[in-house]
């Protein structure tokens, strides 16, 4: 194991494009610690989070015997920031219809979703287990999420 440092800068306003970074990053990563403070430069005022975190943490045995999957490591980062942002979506609708979130969609499901994108009803329907019942009342949330995340990506390369 190898600790590793990364810094981030992030507006104080909420909702930005950093601070989603910030959150996939420590998502994706093992924490040790981490510290934030503000900071003014001229006008601006930033808070500036320095991550403390383990750089190749070996998996717990226990994990590998419960046959757990590691997405960050099969997902490309691309891929495994849009399951993050399916599987908040996922989380929602099971708090909204009373479920829990794997008869919603199972991690697998997701991260087909996020390697193919699928753009209608038809392609999500071709994902196994994904049927014409979860398409009607999920696929719609998931659909907007993968939209929202084209839209982010192609303005991004302007």
């Amino acid at each position: 194991m190898k600790i590793q440092y990364a810094a981030f800068l992030l507006p104080v306003y909420p909702n930005s494009s950093e601070q989603e970074e910030l959150n996939c990053f420590l998502r994706g990563h093992r924490i040790v610690q981490t510290r934030k403070d503000l900071v003014r430069e001229d006008t601006n005022t930033h808070w500036a989070v320095l991550v403390e975190y383990l750089e190749n943490f070996e998996k717990n045995t226990s994990d590998q015997i419960k046959g757990k999957i590691d997405y960050k490591e099969i997902l490309t980062p691309e891929d495994f920031n849009v399951f993050s942002k399916l599987r908040d979506v996922r989380k929602k609708l099971a708090e909204e219809y009373g479920l829990p979130v794997y008869a919603v969609c199972t991690n697998d499901q997701l991260a087909e979703m996020a390697k193919r994108r699928p753009a209608n009803q038809t392609e999500f329907m071709q994902i196994s287990g994904i049927g014409q019942s979860k398409a009607e009342k999920y696929i719609p949330a998931f659909s907007d999420c993968l939209k929202n995340r084209n839209n982010e990506n192609s303005t991004a390369l302007l």
